[in-house]
């Protein structure tokens, strides 16, 4: 902390910072606001005020014609429900059984090789995680056309990445002085795996399933809204025709889903840990 001084080497007062110190954050602070105030410029360049401001009116008029729910439409919606569930569990599984070998090839401590096979399976890892579900099944539902299969395969290829790179950290994390007292018995490389490695490894694994199941949930109620099934299939047909009492419906049941699936998510973790 710089301190002046007198002639005689007294301190006279305390600062926390120098002068040019002071300056520099100053200046800083300054650059940030600046960068900030352009950043908004650019932003809303093309923004229409008059719209902005009648977007409070606007608003309450939709709500006010989502009101009062049409609860009989509920009955349409358990079909969808059902495939809202489908696609979030089987893409969770199917990428579970892709994500989990792929952890083990990006592992330091587990992979082949680590100039050759480690960056093409963080590659994949990274791949899979920098493109989003949505994104996902629009290339899907235009490959394989409109369905719960489309919607599948874009939450397991999105969750591939997510499972892969927590549960490769996991594995470099392990302790290895239990991995080397069973390959020290003699034991086999499948058996030091079954024995050192799974034991350790198990309820970070089953967290990290269960959470992404939980993810997968909430994405895959809007993957119907590229074509891909599921809830936002029927979210999208009543927002197209501005059936706001449906909307309403189909929004509580969305919602009433991802907290059944926050409560499950809690339990299973509590009696894993």
């Amino acid at each position: 902390m710089p301190v002046i001084t007198t002639t005689a080497g007294q301190p006279v007062t305390w600062r926390l910072r120098t002068r040019a110190q002071q300056l520099a954050v100053w200046f800083g602070w300054l650059a940030l606001v600046a960068l900030t105030v352009f950043c908004w410029r650019v932003m809303t360049a093309d923004t229409i005020w008059a719209f902005v401001e009648d977007a409070p009116r606007q608003a309450a008029d939709i709500f006010g014609r989502m009101l009062p729910p049409r609860w009989s439409y509920a009955n349409n919606l358990w079909l969808p429900l059902w495939d809202t569930l489908n696609i979030a569990t089987l893409g969770t599984a199917l990428a579970i059984l892709l994500g989990t070998p792929l952890a083990f090839l990006a592992a330091r401590n587990t992979t082949p090789s680590v100039m050759f096979v480690r960056p093409i399976a963080l590659l994949i890892i990274v791949s899979s995680r920098s493109i989003n579900s949505l994104i996902w099944g629009l290339l899907l539902v235009s490959v394989f056309g409109p369905g719960v299969f489309a919607g599948i395969l874009a939450i397991a290829l999105r969750s591939i990445g997510f499972i892969g790179k927590l549960l490769y950290e996991a594995i470099e994390e392990i302790d290895e002085s239990q991995v080397e007292a069973i390959r020290a018995t003699g034991a086999s490389p499948a058996q030091v795996m079954a024995y050192g490695m799974v034991p350790q490894l198990l309820p970070t694994f089953a967290t990290i399933c269960v959470f992404r199941w939980d993810i997968n949930i909430r994405e895959s109620t809007v993957l119907g809204l590229v074509g891909a099934g599921g809830l936002g299939l029927a979210l999208e047909a009543s927002l197209n025709v501005l059936a706001w009492p449906q909307v309403t419906v189909i929004l509580l049941m969305i919602l009433a889903t991802v907290l059944l699936s926050e409560w499950i998510t809690a339990r299973v973790r509590a009696a894993i840990i």
